[in-house]
């Protein structure tokens, strides 16, 4: 068993000492032999090159298209949803309104707040449908709650019809605020603004409109957090990128300085050509910190689009149509969800992340042909016998 492990180490290290040798080449000083030495950085700087360059793209691409998800899919699901919610118990209020007015709604009709609200929620549930943040059983269940809503409608239109007879006139208003909160809030009871307190529950009874939208809030709100979230893999890629980076730039520079020494060279255009993507690095870098920063800005926006909005907030557009926008408005908030996240960015940048894997690869093969044709011309002379 120690003789096993005796020689188990000395292959481990004979592989690190190679390793090393091709991760830090021997200083200039020291008599290398040239030929050795371009094999080394033949094979070595091309392929930190590769990994840098998938290494950093992977991971600038995702962050990019986290942003993208947050901006076109997540944030416009969730405001949708709560325009939804809070459309539907301002129409259930204005309904309530017009049905005590008792005959006389027959010939007037429910107000007109009330038939554009509940055409908005419809509309805001089709663009939920439409965004693409659901997954399958969401859908589904995104389904169910627009079925609830027209029969919630159909309710409203029983009472409306037996608006003459008060108990089937309230048994219609009961009935459909039950498809609208559970339990549904005695009429006595009001909350800010005058609507009456509508509390999403939870659990096996949780069947109504808003229980089930409350639901998709929550669920939305964890995945876009996922989303803003660096990842084990992003962060893994990170790190595998920083490394090769720096080894990277530290081959180049070494590289150069071996061919000044070596081979008389002022300097190497060509491998000076392969390192101009490096200086892209940083901006690249900064570009995806205030991304990271714009999606963490997100998420708090998200909580507030589902926890701080209200009917009585809501109700101020119609109320105060060319007023000061209330900061905790719907709108006001997906309109700060997209400046935020369109912010969190470098001007110029906006279609660099499907370019950074191809410029790694181009000049991963332009230090592999340079180094290649140096090694070439020094064992063509070396073979004639004028080399050192």
């Amino acid at each position: 068993m120690s003789a096993s492990w005796r020689t188990l180490r000395l292959v481990a290290a004979d592989v690190l000492r190679r390793l090393l040798r091709h991760l830090w080449p021997a200083p200039h000083t020291e008599r290398t032999r040239n030929r050795a030495y371009l094999r080394e950085r033949l094979i070595t700087l091309p392929l930190l090159t590769v990994v840098a360059a998938v290494a950093f793209g992977w991971a600038y691409a995702e962050i990019r298209s986290d942003t993208t998800a947050l901006r076109d899919s997540y944030t416009p699901a969730l405001g949708d949803l709560a325009d939804a919610e809070m459309s539907l118990r301002i129409a259930d209020r204005e309904a309530e309104r017009s049905l005590a007015a008792g005959e006389s709604v027959r010939l007037s009709g429910i107000g007109k707040r009330y038939l554009t609200r509940t055409t908005r929620a419809t509309q805001s549930l089709n663009q939920v449908a439409r965004s693409g943040a659901l997954t399958t059983a969401e859908r589904q269940e995104l389904d169910v709650v627009s079925g609830l809503v027209v029969d919630y409608g159909t309710w409203i239109d029983f009472a409306q019809d037996n608006v003459g007879d008060p108990p089937l006139r309230a048994a219609g208003l009961s009935y459909a605020r039950s498809m609208l909160c559970t339990p549904p809030a005695p009429p006595d009871e009001a909350g800010p603004g005058g609507y009456p307190p509508c509390e999403p529950g939870s659990g096996s009874d949780a069947t109504a409109v808003v229980d089930r939208i409350s639901a998709l809030e929550e669920s939305l709100r964890g995945r876009l957090a996922e989303r803003a979230a660096l990842g084990g893999g992003v962060l893994g890629a990170a790190g595998v990128a920083g490394i090769s980076l720096v080894l990277l730039g530290l081959g180049l520079w070494r590289t150069q300085v071996f061919l000044r020494h070596r081979f008389h060279l002022r300097v190497s255009v060509p491998l000076l050509v392969a390192s101009l993507p490096l200086l892209a690095v940083p901006f690249l870098t900064a570009d995806a910190v205030l991304a990271h920063r714009a999606q963490q800005r997100a998420v708090t926006t998200a909580h507030q689009l589902s926890e701080a909005t209200s009917p009585a907030i809501e109700a101020t557009v119609e109320e105060r149509p060319f007023g000061t926008p209330h900061p905790r408005l719907i709108a006001s908030l997906d309109e700060r969800a997209d400046r935020d996240l369109a912010g969190g960015r470098l001007p110029g940048l906006g279609g660099a992340a499907p370019w950074v894997v191809p410029v790694g690869l181009l000049s991963a093969a332009l230090s592999y042909a340079t180094l290649h044709s140096y090694r070439r011309e020094y064992v063509l002379i070396s073979r004639s016998g004028a080399a050192l």
